[in-house]
């Protein structure tokens, strides 16, 4: 890709039409959403009140029934940098795969073809107003950032609970990419697991990908993980069906699963994430078919295991 490089204080320096307060960046974000009439206000209201906006926000509706894409086109109408674009519905919510498959269809439509980055973003997420200001600063402050994103909260009983990801993964919800990044990775893969899959290979690639914490960068998600398709126990045993596929070593898929019982649905959560492994194990269910991803994830779990021991930082 031969796209010019911009450094950070030249990229928030454009402006946005005639408002000198309103900066853009050379970000193209695409929202695949189905069914998000009752919160994807808080995201429209989240991103329209950015220090720094997107130059383009395409919004991809697969087939809602309710009025999700009505509620998306009041926005437009005031925000330019928004626009709507819609599939024909498949029939039901395709979990992961389905996600993707809008994600690929919505960069069929930009418009804005000189982007340097590119986010995928959830339609029941909501953040401050500093978010991508403070994402930008990450990627300027590192060259090989391939992406980022802030630590991921829900409301549970007026208190906020974190949905823990490790430092090295970024939040599926809110995915920002470098777009060099991006490309050399090949994208997302349609699979339950897509947003494990990126961030693996960009590391096997020689990037460094991060999330991390900041009180003015803060993603809010209004809804349990894992929990859009039928309920959050399906979702669990699904998530196991999934690292299963991307390729878990056996050790960390088990760690993996004790350590999620921690979370709502405790117990249960964790043992169904198990559940879902073995049964495809057992099964000799299709795995990811990259030795090469495998090899390197396989390394990576087992020292990130050995480190929970010896308490080393591994990388």
């Amino acid at each position: 890709m031969a796209n010019k490089q911009v450094d950070q204080e030249e990229v928030i320096t454009l402006t946005v039409g005639t408002n000198p307060m309103k900066k853009i960046v050379p970000l193209v974000i695409i929202a695949p959403v189905r069914d998000e009439a009752d919160l994807i206000r808080l995201t429209l209201d989240s991103m329209s009140q950015q220090t720094v906006q997107p130059v383009e926000w395409i919004i991809v509706d697969d087939g809602s029934k309710d009025n999700t894409a009505e509620i998306v086109q009041e926005y437009a109408a005031k925000y330019p940098f928004i626009r709507l674009v819609q599939r024909p519905d498949r029939g039901f919510r395709k979990v992961g795969g389905g996600v993707v498959a809008a994600f690929k269809y919505g960069i069929t439509q930009i418009q804005h073809t000189e982007y340097q980055f590119i986010a995928k973003l959830d339609g029941d997420m909501s953040f401050g107003p500093k978010y991508l200001e403070i994402m930008f600063k990450q990627f300027a402050s590192d060259p090989k950032l391939a992406a980022v994103s802030g630590k991921v909260f829900r409301e549970e009983d007026g208190k906020r609970v974190e949905e823990i990801i490790i430092d090295e993964h970024v939040a599926g919800q809110f995915k920002l990419y470098r777009r060099d990044a991006f490309e050399q990775i090949g994208g997302f893969v349609e699979e339950v697991l897509w947003d494990g899959i990126d961030v693996h290979t960009a590391r096997m690639k020689g990037w460094n990908t991060k999330s991390f914490y900041d009180d003015d960068a803060i993603l809010m998600h209004h809804r349990l993980m894992g929990s859009s398709d039928k309920n959050v126990y399906r979702g669990r045993l699904r998530w196991g069906r999934g690292i299963w596929f991307m390729g878990y070593h056996p050790l960390y898929a088990l760690a993996s699963g004790i350590f999620r019982m921690r979370e709502k649905p405790f117990v249960i959560g964790g043992l169904l994430i198990i559940a879902g492994y073995l049964g495809a194990a057992l099964k000799q269910a299709p795995r990811y078919d990259n030795p090469e991803f495998r090899q390197h994830l396989h390394k990576w779990q087992l020292a990130q295991i050995k480190g929970l021991f010896f308490k080393t930082k591994t990388k």
